[in-house]
This record gives C-alpha cells, structure tokens and sequence, in this order.
C-alpha cells in the first residue's frame, strides 16, 4: 500500500461525477478533486456548502476508498432535519460543485506494515471507512487476516451489501452480520440490539492480540469499546471513530 503523501491539508474545489443510491437513506458520491494528494484506508474530509447568501455549513464524511488519483468517494447518509446531509442525499448531482478540506486523520486508519490480525467492527454507516480498508487489504502484498463484524437494523439498510456479502473468508478477509430489527431470509442467527454473545463470536480472541477499529454512532462505539476492554482487549489497541448529526 503506498502511503499518502505528508502534505497540509487545505480546501480544495471538488465536481461530483458520480451519485448512487446506498439505499433508501443513503448516497455514494463520487468528487474529481483538484490536486488530490491521496488518502490512506480510514481517512476523512470536511465538506463544505456556501449558500448564495454567503452563509456556509461544514461537516465531516468517511472516504470509502483510499489511495492515489483525482477522485474520492463519500458515503453520506440522511439524518432527519440535518443540515447538510439532506442535501447530499437528495440533491446534489452530477456537475454540482463543493468544497473538501483534506485528508483527515492519522490515528484511525489502517497500514499494512503491522502483521497483527485487524477487527474490523461496523455500526450502520461505520461501514464507509472500515470498507476503505477492506479494499485497501485486498490490494495490498499482505496476509493479514481480517475480520469484520458489521451491525445494521435490517438488510436493506446496509450500504456496500453486495460487495460485503461476498467475503467469504477468501483471501483472508471474512465477514459477520447482526441485525438488530429485521434479517433476510433463511437467517438462523438472533435479530435484536448488538449483544456481548455475538462480540465473543465474531471477534479475534485476546490472544491473538488483534487491532482493532470501531466505527459508528456514539453509543454504538461506546458499547463496543467498553465490552471488548472488558473481555481484556487492551485499550490502546482499539482506535474509535464515532459519528453525530449533519
């Protein structure tokens, strides 16, 4: 994996050229960005909106992918009555111009020179820079093992399902659900709120000392984070990153 260059991090104009639908709450943008220096798995950006009144709104989104080349892609999804989600969601399109600032963060984001298992941990759009590093791991001339565990209210709700449905295991990468209001068809596992029971079966075991990244709302990550320091995980090898409203 090449690293992204050391550079300051400055607002840059960005076009959307591409915008997909997630699902029924959520969008996938895709920006050319001038002079984009790159980004590694994990990383974010600040978007930022300017009314005609002159009046501006910024706020933060995940990168779903990482790596060299002039364009990004932001998974936005809607909160009710936010102010700049909305938006991105149901507005904004092809040819449309926005601002980022960017890239973001250096603690929450994943390299393949640590030859540690990695546990990836999900809560709703949590998937966004958790997928960044899946991909950036496949790509990469590593084993690592991964492992991802991800936590959605119902099929339909999960953004990247069909590329996430396919881990298998195959090339050291494998995937877990839990749904927490409803479950597809033939799924023998429980449906409710996340539990300790399916942290223990689908995590790495503290043996194995694994990395671990948790992303998700707030209470999500909290939850999260304090079952696995108390199944010994110790707490400087679980790096967080937690989401509000936009």
């Amino acid at each position: 994996m090449t690293a992204a260059p050391a550079v300051r991090a400055v607002w840059r104009d960005a076009r959307v050229v591409g915008a997909v639908a997630a699902n029924a709450h959520a969008r996938l943008l895709t920006l050319a960005v001038s002079d984009w220096p790159g980004s590694l798995p994990g990383q974010h950006v600040d978007v930022r909106l300017t009314a005609e009144d002159g009046y501006q709104a910024v706020r933060s989104y995940s990168l779903g992918l990482a790596g060299d080349g002039d364009t990004i892609e932001l998974g936005i999804d809607e909160v009710p009555d936010g102010e700049v989600s909305p938006y991105l969601v149901h507005d904004v399109g092809p040819g449309d111009s926005l601002e980022v600032l960017g890239p973001l963060g250096g603690y929450f984001v994943w390299r393949d020179d640590d030859p540690s298992p990695v546990q990836l941990i999900a809560g709703g759009s949590g998937i966004v820079p958790l997928r960044a590093m899946i991909r950036a791991r496949l790509a990469a001339s590593t084993d690592q093992p991964f492992r991802l565990l991800v936590s959605v209210r119902t099929p339909e709700d999960a953004i990247y399902r069909e590329e996430l449905e396919k881990l298998d295991g195959d090339g050291g990468v494998g995937a877990a659900w839990a749904y927490t209001r409803s479950a597809p068809d033939g799924w023998q596992g429980r449906v409710g709120r996340l539990t300790p029971e399916a942290i223990d079966a689908a995590v790495w075991p503290v043996a194995d000392d694994p990395v671990v990244y948790v992303c998700g709302p707030t209470g999500f990550v909290e939850f999260v984070a304090r079952e696995l320091v108390a199944r010994g995980h110790p707490a400087g090898r679980i790096k967080t990153e937690r989401f509000g409203g936009a």
